[in-house]
């Protein structure tokens, strides 16, 4: 089985980068290792960026049934670790991530690429200008293409096997619960007091649901910050807590200084946050989309020459890579726990 590109993933990355080839002609495989419509621990918070990212490359607005209430998003609220308030307005959506991704995919496939869910990518091997992906389902078995699109996220396998630096993780966890709670649905909270996460704790609302959630760098003290966390939220904004529905818990890489991004080995590329493209308090949708459309214009746009595929892609996501740390800046100046980021 030969095609010219095979994605690994099936979140915003690997959809845009499949739809933008598949539309182009080119045969494209996207394999995703969960069942569709898959789970992701997310905020759903869809900022204006990713809204006009969604247009521009989808060609239109996202579709009401993949939001979730309150659907409008009015901006994020951050509070620093001297416990001055800072306000960013700007209009957004809210969405369950699992309905997104699923439209995303979806968008992709009625661009042409064939799409694969319960797969996964577990070896690789590049010869002769191809390269060959051993995947498994419900067994395994070898397919071939030019170049392979990596969009598995924090964790990847192929990646393992690519790259010897072990990458650095933050360990994140949140609950979902009914109750109440003095604070304004149509926002997103954070918070970087040092004395509640280790990285950052937020609140915001799905559905009625209020989720609550913290991340560290230990993730033997994740529970320890929750209930500190939720102990601030009952004495500061009035939390009452009914009943809790369900908790999660899940990984995001740590940025480090300077915001490095690993663009590929060989004929394997990264995009989204596999690449490292990730935004202060996880904002990963707009990156991944702006990343993986790149990656395959500059495929696209170059397919019988590797070397130009590079330089092409890392001047196209050059404004998103200055924009990550503009943005990695802004929080440094809000809280000592990202000074390194300054």
């Amino acid at each position: 089985m030969m095609y010219d590109v095979i994605v690994i993933g099936a979140g915003p990355a690997g959809s845009t980068a499949s739809k933008v080839l598949a539309e182009n002609g080119y045969k494209v495989l996207m394999v995703e290792k969960f069942k569709m419509p898959r789970y992701k621990s997310c905020s759903g918070q869809l900022i204006k960026k990713s809204i006009d990212l969604v247009m521009a490359y989808y060609g239109e607005d996202v579709p009401e049934q993949v939001m979730c209430l309150p659907h409008e998003n009015r901006g994020m609220i951050f509070t620093s670790d001297k416990g001055k308030e800072y306000r960013f307005e700007q209009p957004g959506l809210n969405v369950w991530r699992s309905s997104f991704d699923k439209w995303l995919s979806d968008k992709a496939k009625e661009a042409g690429a064939e799409v694969r869910d319960e797969t996964s990518a577990i070896l690789y091997e590049e010869k002769d200008g191809t390269v060959s992906v051993i995947l498994k389902s419900e067994g395994s078995y070898t397919v071939q293409a030019k170049y392979v699109i990596d969009c598995e996220g924090v964790v990847g396998s192929l990646k393992k096997q690519l790259i010897e630096a072990k990458p650095s993780f933050i360990s994140t966890y949140q609950t979902y619960n009914n109750g109440t709670i003095n604070l304004d649905y149509h926002y997103f909270y954070a918070y970087l007091q040092p004395e509640l996460s280790e990285y950052d704790a937020w609140f915001n609302v799905k559905d009625n649901q209020l989720v609550l959630g913290v991340s560290v760098k230990d993730n033997s003290k994740v529970e320890q910050y929750y209930y500190r966390f939720i102990d601030y939220m009952k004495r500061e904004h009035g939390l009452n807590i009914s009943e809790q529905l369900k908790k999660d818990k899940w990984l995001m890489p740590r940025i480090k200084p300077g915001c490095n991004v690993d663009y590929g080995v060989g004929r394997v590329f990264f995009a989204g946050e596999i690449a490292g493209f990730l935004n202060p308090m996880g904002e990963g949708i707009s990156a991944a989309m702006e990343s993986g459309y790149y990656l395959a214009k500059a495929i696209t746009n170059n397919f019988e020459d590797l070397d130009k595929i590079y330089v092409e892609y890392k001047r196209g996501v050059d404004g998103l890579h200055g924009y990550m740390k503009r943005q990695w800046s802004l929080v440094a100046g809000m809280a000592d726990t990202f000074k390194e980021m300054r």
